[in-house]
């Protein structure tokens, strides 16, 4: 039976405790010598899985010997910002001013090839521009995990393993094809990558070469991303000439219980249950059909903007399977055909940051000596450490979170 360990006289405290901490830090030691010989045992349990998958086994020993696992994509599996930032907060950094303009001139400096791109895909431009900005900042951040490394990881730890398998295989017969070099084998911490972050099961089935060089490039060729982009859309079910959805004004009392994307009912029922669309037009304005189907999508309930999603707006979700990063990707292509905001605000009295505030926060923390790490406006943990330091000398709610109200704090001297 196990008891309680009692700490000696005082006078020989500080031994005790030396050789308490050196133990605890053997254990430590002998623990994670035990789980990386855990995942070298699956790596090797797994290659006959990967060889009926087409890997070759010189394929597979070449990208595995001697692989170490990175386990801070664990952490990232159960926190993926879509699912747990509020929703103004989630659109504020993704819909923001420079994405904006950064869209426009990726509009102005691709046109021949979004053009080209449209006619074959029947997908419009703005929409493949708004999902490279959000996927990729336009090419500016691919993500550094190696694809490999951070795959095996999730292959033989955490939850979904078995889906994880079959994008780790994938990932090494792309290497094995050669369309794409190992270096550029590097990405998102679940396995996306290239400008428009194509999962690598995804890319086998849709990249699309249409450069003409000969490879599937969505890493170095931004024809070769945005077409694929396109194609995924296409396949996805987009309608050419449709809308994704539009705002709509909702009338006092609807009752919203069981509606959402997935519920569709004609525009006639939504007109006669009293909606209109936020400028007050007619829902059917435009010549689109009364018997088109939609869904009431409320991402933050009655009081927020309300929306009527059409088909489009499925074949967005399919891209990444969340209402919130559909409707940042159907609001941004909006905001590059010259539309506004929405015009209901969110119910919040302490709205998101947008990249650029988030930089001046940051920059304002480390005036104040904390230490953030780079200004970049990704609010990582040291961020959130210094915003709840500060939150908590100002008397705000300690939270962590960044927004308005913070921000206002402490640019007053």
């Amino acid at each position: 039976m196990d008891r309680p360990v009692t700490p000696p006289a005082p006078r020989r405290r500080r031994r005790w405790l030396a050789v308490r901490c050196a133990g605890l830090a053997l254990a430590g030691v002998a623990a994670s010598a035990r789980a990386d010989a855990d995942f070298a045992r699956c790596l090797a349990a797994l290659q006959p899985e990967a060889q009926a998958a087409g890997v070759e086994r010189e394929t597979w020993q070449r990208h595995t010997a001697g692989l170490q696992p990175d386990r801070s994509v664990l952490a990232r599996l159960d926190f993926q910002p879509e699912f747990r930032l509020p929703i103004w907060d989630y659109l504020a950094a993704l819909v923001d001013d420079e994405r904006i303009a950064d869209g426009r001139l990726a509009l102005t400096a691709h046109a021949e090839t979004l053009a080209a791109v449209e006619r074959r895909f029947g997908v419009d431009a703005q929409t493949v521009v708004a999902v490279w900005g959000v996927e990729s900042d336009y090419g500016r951040s691919f993500g550094s995990f190696p694809l490999v490394q951070s795959l095996a990881t999730l292959s033989c730890e955490g939850r979904r393993q078995r889906y994880f398998r079959g994008e780790l295989f994938a990932t090494l017969r792309i290497a094995q094809a050669g369309d794409l070099r190992p270096e550029q084998l590097v990405g998102s911490w679940a396995g996306a990558f290239g400008h428009t972050q194509f999962m690598p099961s995804t890319y086998e089935r849709l990249a699309v070469d249409f450069d003409g060089d000969g490879r599937r490039d969505l890493v170095a060729s931004i024809p070769d991303a945005l077409a694929s982009t396109a194609q995924f859309l296409q396949r996805a079910g987009w309608r050419s000439g449709e809308p994704w959805g539009f705002e709509v004004r909702l009338p006092p009392g609807l009752d919203l219980r069981g509606e959402g994307r997935r519920v569709k009912r004609p525009l006639a029922h939504w007109a006669a249950q009293g909606l209109r669309r936020a400028d007050g037009m007619a829902l059917d304005a435009g010549g689109m059909p009364a018997s088109t189907p939609a869904g009431l999508l409320t991402p933050a309930g009655a009081d927020g903007p309300a929306f009527l999603v059409l088909r489009n707006f499925d074949a967005l979700f399919g891209y990444n399977a969340a209402e919130s990063y559909a409707l940042a990707i159907a609001h941004l292509a909006d905001r590059l055909r010259g539309g506004g905001p929405f015009v209901r605000r969110w119910p919040t009295d302490d709205p998101g940051l947008s990249r650029a505030e988030r930089r001046e926060l940051q920059a304002l923390l480390a005036a104040r000596g904390h230490d953030i790490g780079p200004i970049d406006g990704m609010l990582g943990d040291k961020s959130r450490a210094a915003i709840r330091a500060e939150q908590q000398r100002l008397g705000h709610e300690v939270s962590g979170r960044a927004g308005q109200r913070l921000l206002e704090a402490l640019r007053r001297p």
